[in-house]
């Protein structure tokens, strides 16, 4: 495999990383977080949290999940590399 599919793989994994930190310090903790901020506490019901809190857990599976597919191309990538035997 070319050595660009492992660099475009680190720069997406870069940015999910930061990405997934971001978006996980938005939860809401035990006393409401900052996702209150953008009115996620605002609509809350008895039933579940919010439409902006649904969202924002949607958006931080789909992120870990871009992130866990990078390490895991990462990782076949250079398992590739080293059982050919041409060095990076």
């Amino acid at each position: 495999m070319p050595i660009w599919f492992a660099y475009t793989l680190i720069v997406l994994l870069t940015i999910t990383s930061i990405m997934l930190t971001m978006l996980i310090l938005l939860h809401r903790g035990k006393g409401g977080g900052m996702s209150s901020m953008f009115g996620g506490g605002v609509s809350s019901s008895l039933a579940g949290s919010s439409v902006a809190e649904k969202n924002l857990d949607r958006y931080t599976v789909l992120v870990g999940i871009v992130w866990f597919a990078c390490i895991v191309g990462l990782g076949l990538w250079l398992r590739l590399q080293v059982g050919s035997g041409s060095g990076a």
